[in-house]
């Protein structure tokens, strides 16, 4: 008899979607198929957990075709331009993103200003106003540092000098010293609370709102996206959880960006088989790389003289943790996208799940360390 283990397939199609490839920055190719932690955390999603739960997948399926889309990139200078880019205002200054407001644009590639309103192109009066009055503010903070500011500095270094010489002469335990020494703590106390004084003053009214004001440029990018995209999805994992996927898969909303949404065309809970038989599948899919290796599955080549694996390798992550915004894979595992590949019979992560119209080949990749 033949070993059984019970699984969820899903079935579901997307008109368009961008898998987006996580080494990709200026043009955001995508991969063939959704990288199994894209699919996991969809699942994730439809069935509302929030906290982690251990399931494996197999990903296998078709698109039609792929072309390039336009999108309208912005990049955030490291400084404060006044003669070029796009003069924006953060909403949060601690975090760039799209959440900004045009206050002007250059409309040439050098010569524009800003703060002298040279060839710019106004979107808000008011915002620019503001921001020329910070700039001023900034210069004006400067100027004082550099005359009021650096004077009054050298008074107390100078005073301070001058006391450290007076307990110097006098020498500690003699009488007067004490009354140096205080009047020398005193002064130190005075210098630091004008500092910080002038430091606070100049964080709070200029460092802090002029922060907000950044230059942006924007280019035309472009994502590669495929097109009219069938998938065909197992999922294993204890009961429980194969009873939440069941029961929600059809929350599945998007797998990819936010936009690409997926209609999910059937969802069953199925018995996948073990055995020895041939069988040979027409789907793309993402296979375990050792089990490639020790010919447990062949693909390329379909005739049984050579065993050619052909395609491309990819290391996937299956659970991540985020750290200081990034995604850290702490398990990585090669695999290997393919078409036309076939097996001979089952192994330990190779199952067959088998319908009226066709075998699908089901291969789970093992994560296990």
């Amino acid at each position: 008899m033949s070993n059984l283990k019970t699984a969820v397939r899903i079935k579901l199609h997307q008109t368009s979607a961008n898998y987006r490839r996580e080494e990709t920055i200026e043009n955001k190719m995508t991969y063939p198929l959704p990288p199994i932690s894209t699919v996991i955390g969809a699942l994730h999603s439809a069935c509302g957990y929030t906290e982690y739960k251990e399931m494996d997948v197999s990903i296998q399926g078709k698109f039609a075709s792929m072309h390039k889309e336009p999108y309208t990139d912005y990049c955030f200078l490291n400084s404060t331009m006044d003669d070029r880019g796009i003069l924006v205002k953060m909403r949060n200054a601690s975090m760039l993103s799209n959440a900004f407001i045009k206050v002007a644009s250059a409309k040439k590639s050098q010569g524009n200003s800003f703060l002298k309103g040279i060839t710019i192109d106004v979107h808000s009066s008011e915002l620019l106003e503001e921001y020329r009055a910070l700039k001023k503010l900034g210069t004006e903070i400067q100027d004082y540092k550099k005359t009021e500011y650096k004077e009054k500095i050298k008074e107390f270094k100078e005073k301070k000098k001058e006391l450290a010489d007076k307990k110097k002469a006098i020498g500690k335990g003699n009488a007067g010293f004490e009354t140096v020494a205080e009047e020398e703590k005193a002064l130190k106390a005075e210098e630091k609370k004008y500092q910080e004084t002038v430091a606070r003053y100049e964080e709070e009214n200029y460092k802090k709102p002029v922060a907000k004001f950044r230059t942006v440029t924007k280019s035309i990018r472009y994502y590669e996206i495929l097109d009219q995209i069938d998938l065909i999805i197992h999922v294993t994992a204890d009961e429980e959880i194969l009873d939440d996927i069941l029961e929600h898969a059809y929350d599945l909303k998007a797998i990819g960006r936010s936009e690409d949404f997926v209609e999910v065309l059937d969802v069953q809970k199925v018995q996948l088989e073990q055995g020895e038989e041939t069988v040979e599948s027409s789907n793309c899919a993402y296979l375990n790389y050792e089990d490639i290796k020790e010919e447990k599955i062949f693909s390329g080549d379909m005739g049984r003289g050579e065993r050619i694996a052909a395609g491309t390798i990819y290391y996937f992550g299956k659970k991540y943790e985020i750290k200081e915004g990034k995604r850290i894979f702490s398990n990585k595992k090669r695999v290997l996208y393919t078409s036309n590949f076939g097996i001979d019979e089952t192994s330990e992560n190779i199952w067959m799940d088998k319908t009226e119209e066709n075998v699908y080949i089901v291969n789970f990749i093992n994560f296990k360390e």
